[in-house]
């Protein structure tokens, strides 16, 4: 999943062009169930849903408030769905040339680490800061 949603800056009135959160679950096979909870789980109930007209995406619309979907062609794979096709490949490229063999036991503990790296590449020089808010903000609600 990709958060693409082009905002727009209210001051220069200019659109992002960026993607700013990712996140990748293996599932057991193609399920409609499957995906229909990592959905409830994972997206608001206001958001809009683009997808591929995958039949597995049956029930989307009951949990969101849009679904769209999409026959995959060479348009929508450069425009629609862009970000989830550039993170597919990228996580792909990154786990073959850092691993070399991957084991599908692990495959959901790579794509978490690929996904934390992917989505605090913007942090920049607050990475630390952010980490220990972080590490502090869950000890103290876990443990408080």
């Amino acid at each position: 999943m990709a958060e693409s949603t082009p905002l727009e800056d209210i001051e220069t009135g200019k659109t992002s062009k960026q993607c700013r959160y990712f996140k990748m679950k293996v599932l057991a096979g193609h399920q409609s169930e499957d995906i229909d909870q990592v959905v409830q789980e994972n997206i608001d109930e206001k958001s809009v849903v683009f997808s591929d007209q995958s039949t597995s995406y049956f029930d989307l619309a009951k949990y969101v408030e849009v679904h769209i979907t999409e026959k995959s062609t060479n348009h929508t794979t450069a425009k629609t769905l862009r970000w989830v096709h550039i993170a597919i490949s990228n996580a792909k490229r990154t786990l073959l040339g850092i691993y070399h063999k991957i084991n599908g036991k692990y495959l959901q503990l790579y794509l978490d680490e690929f996904c934390y790296k992917l989505n605090r590449r913007y942090f920049g020089e607050k990475l630390f800061d952010r980490l220990t808010i972080a590490v502090a903000g869950n000890y103290w609600y876990n443990n408080g």
